[in-house]
């Protein structure tokens, strides 16, 4: 199996627990500022790595890189809360669509950062993509949600941290980047929350080691996805979050997906096969 193969494989399955996240926020959501579930998601996630950061951190937590670690927990967070905030407010499918347009910014960025070439085929792929996202987030009744906006805002900061990770492949474990991050989150996200707190009741505790678990998880396996091929070409097997998403809320909330959005999806996968095909010239 190529490490292009295997990364797309973990990508899929970390997408599906980011979607497994979604639903949770939109659970507790109704009872919980989105500054507060930001805050118990890092928390928690340094509390499920305890019996790793006890038996390995002595030997691999300390790092050259210290100042990557916060520069990425800082974007991390601010994506984190803008995606927060668009599941909690918008329909599943819609919420993982916005995640979803991160794969488009991510060779921008690629090139900017780590100077990873975009041919013709990607370029044309990226103006596609845009053309179905805005299918899909059409406008209600000729008004466009914030949280539209507040969730591609997201998208563009998920993408520039995924890069960051890559940028960090060669020193730095998957392990030793998801702790830096809940580490670091927290304690950035620790300020609003207290502006905004709400106590958790002890279900709400429950969905958010829920929360938690899915998140640290989905973490895992997307930092050691993109250890193993570069960012660009790893984007398109993200779409798979879509469709799981859709069907979720359609089943759980009654969520309704109109005609338009579903050509939007077929626009965005068709840019994501596009993106794919040109993969031997990107990265």
């Amino acid at each position: 199996m190529t490490p292009l193969t295997r990364g797309a494989l973990l990508i899929v399955v970390s997408e599906i627990f980011l979607v497994g996240s979604g639903m949770i926020i939109r659970q507790v959501s109704a009872d919980l500022p989105t500054e507060v579930i930001v805050l118990m998601r890092n928390l928690l996630s340094l509390v499920l790595m305890l019996p790793w950061i006890l038996r390995y951190g002595k030997r691999q937590l300390p790092t050259q890189r210290i100042h990557l670690h916060f520069i990425r927990a800082l974007i991390g967070v601010s994506a984190m809360s803008c995606l927060f905030y668009s599941w909690a407010h918008l329909p599943l499918g819609q919420a993982a669509m916005l995640k979803q347009t991160a794969p488009f910014f991510l060779p921008l960025i690629a090139l900017w950062w780590l100077k990873e070439p975009i041919s013709n085929r990607v370029k044309v792929a990226i103006l596609v993509g845009f053309t179905g996202v805005a299918l899909i987030l059409q406008p209600d009744q000729g008004v466009l949600h914030l949280a539209v906006f507040v969730g591609l805002f997201g998208a563009m900061l998920g993408a520039l941290a995924k890069v960051s990770i890559r940028s960090m492949r060669g020193s730095e474990s998957p392990q030793k980047i998801v702790f830096y991050f809940a580490f670091f989150g927290s304690l950035l996200a620790a300020i609003p929350a207290a502006l905004n707190w709400v106590m958790p009741s002890a279900e709400h505790f429950a969905w958010l080691f829920g929360l938690a678990a899915t998140s640290t998880l989905a973490q895992l396996l997307l930092t050691r996805a993109y250890g193993l091929a570069p960012a660009g070409q790893l984007g398109p097997f993200t779409y798979a979050s879509v469709i799981f998403a859709t069907l979720m809320g359609w089943l759980l909330w009654q969520e309704v997906v109109n005609l338009l959005t579903f050509i939007g999806i077929a626009i965005v996968c068709l840019a994501a096969v596009i993106m794919l095909r040109g993969k031997r010239s990107f990265g």
